[in-house]
């Protein structure tokens, strides 16, 4: 019976607009799923009283960022469990059950009651829809990048599979666009007392029209095509055992990959402030045109990663900016005196660099796996580090600068990069040697 569908999957290859469906359903989620996560980050100075009232402002932020913190490790459990079921259950019923999760934290956090209220049952109501949030985003990734490399086609897989990035950031600016209308429409009192709320209420009525949409998406060929025994099916012990190598080589490129994203956009923001020397409201303008920017040339380096190769320009785009990264930060930390164009073109002169892994690194990854543990293979390996190396960041950016040794930082994350430009430069051509079998 599995045979016989595998043969009518390849009798009939995906139509243009089938395919399209495919992607935009597949990054649909990702987007809702990046703004919910970056919602909470964005409204945190708004909301942190409400449910932590004790303390000045600073000592309610870190009792609001250790909840962040909270929902940051509970991505690794996320990615293990959803890569299971994604193996197990299928592609579409794991981006369904992402999307239906993180739909529903956001929708406890909407309606929340506050300390007044509730007293502190408000601070754990806070953490458990936290929690349930980083399940969600944790098993987004590895479900989606899946989802979408197994759909795109062997021709355009860069291309089509370049939207999971697309969309991770475009849900960070949805994000960000969201709190400046509410800025600008709400009085401070009202954005204070409920407006924080509506950030929220948004991204779970945005998860409901994605559920729907996903539900009638059609199943991968390649899920539906596994001929394997049922219980070999994202199995962890098949995974460490069958592919050690594959996922030590995904653990050291999503440590440069997040450990750079996350210098050049999340921290960034507040570097050009702290430390350049910039207006705040002039570092969040730069950061947003940065981020358009960063988001619309993600598919056309995922179209020539089809054309050169895609180990290529990933090793490409992480060894430039290896080498970039300490004068290019030199240059940004000095920036203010020729103004925010400047600043501007040196930062995307990094995110351009960091493009050449960002567009391509979900296809590369579930190219090196077979499909009864794929998504799994996508997806914990690159949980763990990004905790590792993503998460913490920001930590080890201001602990250094706090110790007035802060271009160490720059060569910590040049360094990393490095590492993983020589890991990306050791992968097998996956144009050419892909297991995901053609559609």
């Amino acid at each position: 019976m599995a045979e016989a569908a595998a043969t009518t999957i390849r009798a009939e290859p995906m139509s243009a607009l089938g395919r399209l469906k495919a992607i935009l359903g597949g990054s649909a989620g990702n987007l809702v799923e990046w703004y919910d996560w970056f919602a909470y980050s964005s409204t945190s100075l708004y909301f942190a009283s409400h449910f932590f009232p004790k303390g000045d402002a600073v000592a309610q932020q870190l009792q609001t960022a250790a909840i962040f913190a909270a929902g940051f490790v509970m991505r690794p459990v996320g990615a293990w469990l959803m890569g299971v079921y994604a193996d197990r259950a299928g592609r579409r019923n794991a981006l369904t059950l992402a999307v239906a999760m993180m739909c529903a934290g956001s929708f406890a956090i909407a309606v929340l009651p506050t300390y007044a209220q509730i007293g502190v049952w408000a601070q754990y109501g806070l953490l458990a829809a936290r929690l349930v949030q980083g399940l969600s985003l944790g098993g987004e990734y590895g479900a989606s990048a899946t989802y979408m490399s197994e759909m795109a086609g062997k021709a355009r897989r860069g291309f089509w599979s370049s939207f999971q990035y697309t969309t991770l950031i475009a849900g960070q600016v949805t994000a960000l666009l969201v709190l400046v209308v509410l800025q600008a429409t709400l009085s401070k009192a009202d954005l204070n007392a409920w407006g924080w709320r509506i950030p929220f209420a948004i991204g779970g009525l945005l998860a409901i029209v994605v559920y729907a949409m996903q539900r009638t998406l059609d199943e991968t060929g390649a899920f539906l095509a596994e001929t394997g025994a049922a219980r070999e099916r994202g199995r962890t012990r098949t995974l460490l055992r069958e592919h050690p190598r594959e996922v030590a080589m995904i653990m050291a490129l999503t440590a440069a990959g997040s450990l750079s994203f996350y210098a050049f956009t999340t921290y960034m923001q507040k570097f050009l402030v702290n430390t350049a020397g910039f207006a705040k409201d002039t570092g969040t303008a730069i950061m947003a045109g940065v981020l358009v920017v960063y988001m619309l040339i993600q598919p056309l380096v995922g179209l020539v990663g089809d054309r050169i190769g895609r180990k290529t320009i990933m090793a490409a785009g992480l060894g430039l900016g290896a080498l970039a990264t300490y004068p290019l930060m030199t240059a940004i930390s000095h920036s203010k005196t020729a103004g925010p164009l400047a600043a501007f073109g040196l930062i995307m002169l990094l995110l351009l660099c960091h493009s050449g892994y960002a567009a391509v690194n979900a296809v590369v990854k579930a190219e090196l796996f077979p499909a009864r543990v794929r998504a799994l293979g996508v997806s914990l390996p690159y949980a763990l580090a990004n905790v590792m190396f993503g998460g913490t960041a920001e930590y080890v950016a201001e602990w250094l600068k706090q110790h007035r040794i802060e271009s160490t930082f720059y060569v910590y994350v040049a360094v990393v990069m490095l590492v993983g430009a020589a890991t990306a430069a050791r992968l097998r051509n996956t144009n050419l040697t892909s297991l995901i079998e053609d559609d």
